[in-house]
């Protein structure tokens, strides 16, 4: 059984997600809160609020034991991208792509 929380349209490019997420694969979940609570980078407030969201599915629907979840798979996916324009010299514009984020966590029971 797999409990699995989805954040989508993150405003965060997914190449900052995808350090975070390279710390917590195959972790404890408390050891992966542990992780993301305690580095200092954008994501982790995602992170965080993604993992709390995918104990609770487990714990909540699939009647799992919270203390023998682990990371089993999390990724990321580019998402939209918004697209502003930067006014520059002798009337140019530059594009400015704002990039956004589709967050996938899966929590499995250890056997």
């Amino acid at each position: 059984m797999e409990a699995k929380a989805i954040l989508r349209t993150a405003r965060i490019a997914p190449r900052k997600v995808q350090i975070v997420l390279d710390l917590i694969r195959g972790k404890d979940y408390e050891l992966a809160m542990a992780i993301v609570k305690n580095t200092p980078k954008a994501a982790s407030e995602y992170l965080e609020k993604l993992l709390k969201s995918a104990a609770a599915n487990a714990e909540n629907n699939h009647n799992m034991d919270k203390n023998n979840l682990y990371v089993s798979e999390c990724f990321v996916c580019p998402g939209p991208i918004i697209k502003r324009i930067r006014p520059r010299a002798q009337g140019r514009a530059y594009r400015i792509y704002k990039r956004t984020s589709h967050i996938t966590v899966v929590l499995k029971e250890k056997e």
